[in-house]
């Protein structure tokens, strides 16, 4: 009977810790080192910036030179987006962001002194902790992509608000997309 009551308290422990339904451990993204900008980046970094390359300026790359320039203290490049959304229950990084993130990367290179805050949302969709993890995910996929461009870990911080701080209420579909989003913030 012992022996019993050991075996059914050691599944509800094993069930228990399986409990959450968050399963965000699968990266659907991958790293395309070939354009990536650092040497030695193998695959399982887990971001893809394919179009981003390595140039300061739009020779080589295809993208406008950035102004390193801040318009104020506390605030970024000028003339850059500082959001970038996601897809539904996803948190791969769109082609559109890519200029956004190299434009924000060729800043905090030209501005070493310069911190950004990675900050994580998804839509009120979903419970609490998976939406923190989603959030967590969107903001460490930025986080990598930046990464991989050159920019210093120390110089990057990933953060999740999950559900909690929604930039729309509506509950139609375009609300919800602007909800699914990383805020870059310095």
């Amino acid at each position: 009977m012992k022996k019993q009551m050991g075996s059914v308290l050691l599944v509800c422990v094993l069930l228990a810790g399986c409990a959450s339904g968050v399963k965000l451990d699968e990266v659907p993204v991958e790293d395309r080192a070939a354009t990536s900008t650092r040497a030695g980046t193998g695959s399982g970094s887990g971001v893809a910036v394919q179009g981003v390359g390595a140039g300061q300026g739009g020779a080589q790359t295809g993208m406008p030179t950035v102004s390193v320039e801040s318009k104020a203290p506390g605030q970024g490049p000028v003339g850059v987006a500082h959001v970038v959304f996601f897809d539904y229950d996803s948190f791969v990084i769109r082609p559109e962001a890519r200029p956004v993130i190299a434009s924000h990367a060729q800043f905090l290179q030209a501005n070493k002194q310069r911190k950004a805050s990675l900050e994580g949302h998804t839509d009120d969709r979903g419970g609490r902790e998976y939406n923190l993890a989603l959030g967590q995910k969107r903001a460490d996929a930025v986080r990598q992509a930046l990464s991989l461009l050159g920019v210093p870990e120390s110089q990057l911080e990933a953060v999740s608000f999950g559900k909690e701080k929604l930039l729309s209420e509506g509950g139609s579909d375009i609300d919800q997309a602007k909800n699914r989003r990383v805020e870059i913030r310095y």
